[in-house]
């Protein structure tokens, strides 16, 4: 009998059973003996008592400003979320952020399997998505625009032609134009979705559309390629306060696109905060965060720091339009 109630208790050990769940079974265990059994039970009990105590002062809470989570981050939106990352990280030393820069596609495959809490990404859940997550979590993940990214349109430093139509966009797209078109493949990024819904209105690429490495890889192939046509995310050359930004700049020529929104005919314009906002650069495309946290976690803690004033005035200096600072952006006709 003995031994039957030690080994019974060593099973509710060893099956992860809650500590205070635990006690209440070792309680009633010590009350069927008496004597020296009796001792052992209520010594064991205290060793359990202090071992469960220490492992509690180990464990690390976390809060807002502490802790540990994943994020994936589309490949394309590197430059400023390091620099969002860095200043947050400095400002909490007690914070650590695992990051992983991927296709959009990847990044949401993460957030199903559980893999990371946050992603970022250029577009938020659809209603199907939203009702999945709803099903398996009990709770629909908290998602929004924090900003506007624009897409810059690249030629060769002694390209001639740099003032586009969306229409010789769009033909050059889908391989009606003998020009080369250059874009990141080695991500699915959210760009390359932007411009085959809007851009190309779902149509195949046309065989003249080649793959680079990178975004950067697209600034140096248009650098050294007189007549091609380049597609990356302004944030990779817009911060005039970064060195390699500007050393990238200048590599090459930003096209003027055709304003779609304007009331004055034939208006183009280069992406900038004030074109963006103005709907008078038509290829323009969110920052979405979707962040998977049911608590006042980390999460919600980054979240609340890109939100405010810091983060929102680092997205400013990235070239993008922040979208929780009172900028209210108007709707490009591509939209």
């Amino acid at each position: 009998m003995i031994l039957d109630s030690f080994l019974a208790l060593c099973a509710w050990f060893m099956a992860d059973l809650g500590f205070f769940v635990l006690l209440n079974k070792i309680i009633n265990a010590t009350n069927q003996h008496t004597g020296t059994m009796r001792n052992i039970l209520i010594g064991f009990t205290f060793i359990l008592l202090l071992a469960s105590c220490r492992n509690a002062s180990e464990k690390t809470l976390e809060s807002p400003n502490e802790g540990l989570i994943r994020i994936s981050v589309e490949a394309s939106f590197k430059p400023f979320m390091e620099e969002q990352l860095k200043v947050f990280l400095e400002s909490n030393p007690k914070a650590k952020i695992e990051v992983s820069y991927k296709s959009e596609i990847e990044c949401f495959k993460d957030l199903a399997n559980d893999s990371t809490r946050m992603i970022f990404v250029t577009r938020g859940l659809n209603k199907q998505e939203q009702a999945d997550y709803k099903n398996s979590l009990g709770f629909n993940p908290n998602f929004a625009i924090l900003a506007y990214n624009a897409v810059a349109v690249l030629v060769h430093k002694s390209a001639k032609d740099s003032i586009f139509s969306i229409e010789t966009l769009r033909q050059s797209l889908n391989g009606k134009s003998n020009k080369q078109v250059v874009m990141d493949g080695n991500n699915l990024t959210g760009i390359i979705r932007f411009l085959k819904d809007s851009l190309a209105k779902d149509a195949p690429f046309g065989k003249n559309v080649v793959a680079a490495n990178g975004s950067k890889e697209v600034i140096d192939y248009i650098a050294t390629h007189a007549d091609a046509i380049g597609f990356v995310g302004m944030n990779w050359i817009g911060d005039g306060y970064d060195p390699a930004q500007i050393e990238l700049r200048k590599k090459v020529k930003l096209g003027l696109v055709e304003c779609t929104q304007c009331i004055e005919k034939g208006y183009f314009s280069k992406p900038s905060p004030a074109t963006i906002s103005k709907a008078q650069y038509p290829l323009t495309l969110p920052i979405y965060f979707i962040l998977k946290e049911n608590a006042a976690g980390l999460g919600t803690g980054f979240l609340n720091f890109l939100s405010l004033e810091r983060g929102q005035l680092i997205f400013k200096r990235s070239f993008l339009v922040p979208a929780k600072m009172g900028f209210k952006k108007r709707n490009s006709m591509l939209e």
